[in-house]
């Protein structure tokens, strides 16, 4: 533990703008959001919603984390955003089978969904593990 101004900081508190996962999940979600632009106005409103509120739901739960006080509520933050990328993963596919998002994009955004999971399960387990 670091002491500033008499309280104690948890030593693995993260800048978020130095983790990788963060940055993979920020682009996601602007990428995510700028898919969704495409969409109908009509019919598509909550699915389009949804699949936004799920990827900007990722980096937003990654950066909450970064200020939990404890490594288990670290932990707990990241479990959220592996969640939302499960949801967004269906989400997309969702949307693919509505024909409302292109073979190409629903396969790129759905890799990288995918990808940002996999580091966002390996961080989880390095934060509980202490090696953060």
């Amino acid at each position: 533990m670091r002491r500033s101004r008499g309280l104690a900081i948890p030593s693995f508190v993260q800048d978020f703008r130095r983790l990788q996962v963060w940055e993979r999940a920020h682009w996601l979600a602007i990428n995510v959001r700028r898919a969704s632009r495409s969409f109908p106005r009509s019919g598509y409103a909550s699915l389009k919603s949804q699949i936004v509120s799920a990827a900007e739901s990722i980096p937003f739960n990654i950066v909450e984390g970064c200020g939990a006080h404890t490594r288990k509520d670290f932990a707990k933050f990241l479990d959220v955003s592996i969640k939302s990328s499960t949801e967004l993963e269906y989400g997309l596919q969702l949307a693919r089978d509505n024909g409302v998002l292109s073979l190409e994009r629903w396969q790129a955004l759905s890799a990288e969904v995918v990808e940002i999971r996999k580091m966002l399960c390996a961080f989880r387990r390095r934060v509980l593990d202490g090696g953060v």
